[in-house]
């Protein structure tokens, strides 16, 4: 079967063929004439019908691809992708949920699917259903199955630096199933206030509020939490990214660390820690443990497998303080009957096969690279930019000048299918806070981080001249 596409080259012209074809799958994407998942024909056909080299209609492909325009899906060919749709929108206001359509999407913590190890996790849950066959097919435990408690407590104390043991570690439906059921001890501890970050993720501060805990806001400085206004709350628990701070990169320094839990001992408090992106520090130095093993007694570490290896396994896991085991599994029995046992016995056995960790290898070297790229966009496109923080996660904070119109800047982004979050939204007030964005850098390859950027930098410059953009631009 055979897919054609109305496409034409000049020879007659300076312009390279590949730009040419380039151009024009473009603006058939934008007219609406090529519409998502639109199948394309392969590299062969088209080069065929073209009468040009092969290797110029994959370079193109391979370029759209990267600028998030196509997409190759192995045994169908390439497509258009499916929220490619560039026509002009009006600015779209992120209300709980939704999220728009755009081309580029830097929205911070989204790890690209493309990367998933699928060969590698289907011989894992492959051989999950194997060991289920002997083992039964019934409710697991509500602390998670064995196996998978076993390697983790054996993995995050090789790779985290934390103290568990499998009888005091839990795993959960990802990190908000954990933080539903922490709020839920807080509340048995006669504990109704919680103290965050101060910025910190907007929708974790709603999700603990929606769960009877009132939040109350405590700055971020250049070290960390500030431990002062902690005690000047009178809190007795406090929910902390110490490694990676959210969203402002900084870790917890060790100075800030004691002094965190010096403060959680004197008050009998507990300290919450949100190990979001561990393992993705790509630093080649200076990598930062996790905080637990300061205090295996007051501190509940809380993991997840969303930033490893992909939101949709629904995987997190909590190791408890010893004192909290029992209440947390009586706290569980009344809410849920355990996980899918069969995804946790793939996950023990992809751990127990170094195959994560050969994941995150790949992916640490991928991120870097993106990094860099990201790094060089900005000052080559946005250079009244600062980027802060260190070169870890999936994430990074482009601090913008005083005077910058950030919600502006970020509807006006939007309109050029650029999908961008400011950084003023994780703060409890945002008139307080500095402009800036929050680039996530992972879900685009790196031509696709090259072209978002140039498209931001192109606003805020028509900002700055005090002119509007016309529109979308391909």
């Amino acid at each position: 079967m055979t897919w054609h596409v109305i496409l034409e080259v000049r020879r007659d012209t300076p312009e390279p063929l590949g730009s040419q074809i380039a151009d024009q799958l473009r603006r058939q994407v934008e007219q609406g004439r090529l519409a998502p998942r639109s199948r394309l024909p392969s590299s062969r056909q088209l080069a065929q019908d073209l009468k040009v080299s092969r290797s110029v209609v994959v370079e193109v492909y391979e370029k759209l691809t990267g600028e998030g325009l196509l997409e190759s899906v192995r045994g169908s060919g390439t497509r258009v992708a499916a929220h490619a749709d560039t026509r002009i929108r009006k600015p779209v206001v992120l209300v709980d949920r939704a999220i728009p359509a755009a081309r580029f999407n830097l929205l911070p913590g989204t790890p690209n699917a493309v990367t998933f190890p699928h060969r590698e996790w289907m011989a894992s849950y492959q051989r999950a259903v194997t060991t289920a066959r002997y083992q039964g097919l019934g409710y697991p435990p509500l602390l998670g199955v064995e196996q998978l408690r076993t390697e983790l407590v054996a993995y995050l104390g090789r790779v985290r630096g934390v103290l568990g043991h499998p009888d005091n570690t839990m795993v959960t439906g990802g990190f908000a199933h954990g933080l539903g059921l922490i709020c839920a001890a807080l509340s048995e501890l006669g504990i109704d206030r919680l103290a965050v970050e101060d910025p910190s993720h907007d929708r974790q501060r709603q999700f603990v509020e929606e769960n009877g805990i009132r939040t109350l806001a405590v700055p971020v400085g250049p070290e960390g939490v500030e431990i002062e206004q902690l005690y000047a709350s009178r809190v007795r628990a406090v929910l902390v990214t110490p490694s990676h701070q959210f969203p402002l990169g900084v870790p917890m320094s060790p100075k800030r660390q004691q002094e965190l839990v010096r403060w959680a001992r004197d008050t009998s408090g507990w300290i919450i820690e949100d190990d979001y992106d561990g393992g993705l520090w790509l630093e080649h130095r200076g990598r930062h443990l996790a905080l637990q093993p300061v205090d295996p007694e007051r501190v509940i570490y809380a993991g997840t497998a969303s930033k490893l290896l992909a939101p949709g396994l629904r995987m997190g896991w909590l190791v408890l303080p010893p004192a909290l085991t029992s209440m947390m599994e009586t706290i569980r029995v009344r809410r849920d009957l355990g996980g899918d046992g069969l995804m946790q016995l793939a996950f023990a056995d992809f751990l127990r096969s170094g195959l994560l960790d050969g994941h995150l290898r790949k992916m640490r070297t991928r991120y870097r690279a993106q990094h860099g790229m990201l790094t060089q966009a900005v000052e080559q496109y946005l250079p009244a930019a600062t980027l802060i923080g260190p070169v870890a996660g999936l994430h990074v904070v482009a601090a913008l000048p005083p005077s910058t119109d950030e919600e502006r800047l970020v509807a006006e982004a939007l309109q050029r299918s650029v999908l961008v979050k400011g950084s003023r939204a994780y703060y409890d007030d945002p008139t307080t806070a500095r402009p800036g964005l929050v680039l996530g850098y992972t879900a685009l390859g790196r031509s696709g981080i090259s072209e978002a950027i140039r498209r931001i930098g192109e606003v805020y410059a028509q900002q700055s001249d005090g002119t509007r953009p016309t529109g979308p631009v391909s």
